[in-house]
């Protein structure tokens, strides 16, 4: 079997470090908010090219925080894709405001710009573009919209550690950038974690107290926080793992590299040329998904489907505001696939892959 993702090979390969990670973690007697998660908070934010970063419990409490932060209150309005985890949203709802949905570029998943003008109303406040699968949006005619409106645009990078935008990474584009380490993240924790970037000292400082109940001082809130720490254990993991993370990348371009190339019965997805695309996962459309699901199946090849059902036919999700058609959402829906794709995939299981798609009629 050709697994979807296989965290133990990684583990494998650097098993000294996350041991001695870990074990430092145990001896030192500190769990919650200590050196390992100050060290990855400075590690991290310099990675991503901003003045901060704070770590949280995970990515959607990232993002629910990072709105809080920009003042967004309930009742607001804050747009994002039809096309994304059903983590965003429930962020946007987390933070009591109500998602405005609008539809994708067909060939790269991501935000379709020229929609956002039309979703904009007078209870709109922010937008969330979302760096879905690997690749960046893009943040240029975003940023220009928002800017114009005077709204904050908040990126959800929780897919894209390490992707690039016209040079600049995920996370250091906009205002605020909220990432997830769930383990099969191109950064992963064991476990839960997050993070929110911004070189806005007064939102980080925002940041800071709304993830630990609103304390600057113990026991005593300054305002209505949450509890959502990154604890001192995923952190120590964390720091041990982004030292690879580039290498990581790197081997995920390289086997993207071969699936774009020599794929014949699929259709690929689309590098823009204002992006560097990190891979989390490699997403190929056809019209006979199901089959080809089936038939990689049963030639012992893993696969998934990100994601089946669209965010506004979700029951939770109802109370959603569609921003005109959502024409490719739901075609990519019925259509997308994703093949393995991970760092210590094998040549061979590479090579397989290939010649099982393209053996697929």
């Amino acid at each position: 079997m050709i697994p979807f993702i296989d965290l133990k090979r990684q583990y494998s390969a650097i098993k000294p470090e996350i041991d001695s990670a870990i074990g430092r973690v145990i001896e030192s007697g500190r769990f919650v908010l200590g050196e390992q998660v100050n060290g990855f908070e400075k590690e991290f934010a310099s990675y991503c090219g901003t003045k901060f970063s704070v770590g949280v419990a995970n990515g959607t409490e990232a993002l629910q925080i990072a709105l809080l932060a920009a003042g967004i209150k309930p009742g607001d309005e804050v747009i994002s894709v039809a096309n994304t985890a059903s983590a965003t949203i429930t962020a946007i709802k987390a933070a009591k405001a109500r998602p405005v949905l609008v539809d994708v570029q067909e060939d790269c998943f991501t935000m379709n710009p020229g929609l956002i003008e039309q979703a904009i109303s007078k209870k709109t406040r922010a937008i969330i573009p979302v760096h879905l699968f690997g690749q960046c949006c893009d943040m240029k005619p975003v940023l220009e919209i928002a800017e114009k409106r005077d709204l904050m645009v908040i990126e959800d990078a929780c897919q894209a550690h390490g992707a690039l935008y016209r040079g600049k990474k995920a996370g250091s584009i906009a205002e605020i950038g909220c990432f997830s380490f769930y383990p099969t993240k191109n950064l992963g924790c064991y476990g839960d974690g997050g993070a929110i970037t911004t070189s806005n000292a007064e939102i980080a400082e925002k940041i800071r107290l709304l993830r630990n109940y609103g304390w600057r001082e113990n026991y005593n809130s300054e305002i209505n926080g949450i509890n959502s720490r990154l604890d001192e254990m995923q952190a120590a993991i964390l720091r041990a793992k982004l030292r690879h993370l580039d290498n990581w990348n790197a081997r995920r371009k390289e086997i993207a590299k071969r699936y774009c190339g020599e794929l014949k019965t699929v259709q690929v997805p689309a590098e823009k040329s204002y992006a560097s695309h990190v891979y989390h996962l490699y997403v190929v459309k056809s019209g006979k998904r199901n089959l080809l699901g089936s038939f990689l199946k049963g030639k012992g090849i893993a696969s998934l489907v990100h994601y089946p059902v669209p965010i506004y036919l979700q029951q939770a999700f109802k109370d959603a505001v569609i921003a005109g058609k959502l024409k490719a959402t739901e075609k990519l829906s019925k259509e997308i696939l994703s093949i393995p794709i991970f760092p210590e995939l094998e040549d061979s299981e590479v090579e397989e892959v290939i010649e099982a798609i393209n053996s697929f009629r």
